[in-house]
């Protein structure tokens, strides 16, 4: 899907390793883990508030210590926050914990370390900052987004800055998605985007109505795929059919997207 405001002029990504400001309170580091299914890379997100002297780290993304340092590099560190467990963001949160003496906070306690882990409605305060914690699953079931008010919302895997991301059947329900999606589109307007992947947008409920146009049309066509192909077609045979426009590397991911498609359709859910 393309046609997303993007904030101001300039759309592609510092080279690997620049921090750039993003918000006031917000500055974006790029690990270099480019890939079809990461975009340019992992988006780290490092938020303050302009007074304060420790930053909070959303998603210090793969294993890789060069970039792991970088993120260090810049000042202390309060907190670790995950958007979820997918490894391209939270396989290094534990060596940086290490490495800065901060805890990892994440719905899933499989990725919690040093401190509680994180709730729908939590608010984290920390770095000058407070965070509100947007349960918002679909994409995984441990999804979460963080609102900053009046200003952002970090993402991300629920709304990238390019495309449209995967709902990863079985952990991922369309069903919960599609609520995730309405709950963003309620944010106030001008609320921007920082994604997990791909550039920042500049209106969250704008993204978040494209992309329920999006699931509502794909789905449809998978409604009519699964009639057209007799009635009991495999998830592969949709993707055939239903992403036949797609590079043929992103089918795999499509099928998980069509099995939560399928199984929407069979359950509403």
């Amino acid at each position: 899907m393309s046609g997303f405001p993007l904030i101001g002029a300039r759309a592609a990504h510092p080279r690997y390793g620049e921090l750039r400001q993003v918000t006031p309170h917000a500055a974006v580091l790029l690990a270099d883990n480019p890939s079809p299914m990461t975009l340019d890379g992992t988006n780290t997100w490092l938020l303050k508030a302009p007074d304060a002297e420790e930053y909070v780290v959303i998603d210090p993304g793969p294993l890789d210590e060069a970039h792991l340092e970088r993120i260090a590099s810049f000042g202390p560190i309060a907190e670790i926050l995950l958007t979820h467990g997918h490894p391209d963001h939270s396989e290094g949160a534990r060596q940086f914990a290490e490495l800065v003496n901060a805890p990892v906070r994440a719905l899933d306690p499989t990725f919690t370390y040093g401190s509680e882990g994180l709730v729908d409605g939590d608010v984290i305060t920390s770095a000058g900052l407070e965070l509100r914690v947007l349960g918002t699953p679909g994409h995984t079931s441990d999804s979460l987004c963080f609102v900053i008010d009046g200003e952002a919302v970090l993402t991300g895997d629920t709304v990238l800055g390019r495309g449209t991301t995967i709902v990863a059947h079985p952990d991922g329900k369309l069903g919960d998605y599609l609520e995730s999606l309405r709950l963003l589109a309620e944010l106030p307007e001008n609320t921007a985007v920082l994604p997990g992947h791909g550039p920042e947008l500049a209106d969250a409920g704008e993204a978040a109505r494209m992309y329920l146009a999006h699931r509502r049309l794909r789905l449809e066509q998978v409604r009519r795929a699964v009639e057209d192909l007799g009635g009991a077609p495999t998830p592969r045979q949709v993707v055939e059919v239903v992403y036949a426009d797609v590079d043929r590397v992103l089918w795999p991911a499509a099928e998980w997207s069509v099995r939560a498609q399928l199984e929407y359709l069979r359950t509403g859910y």
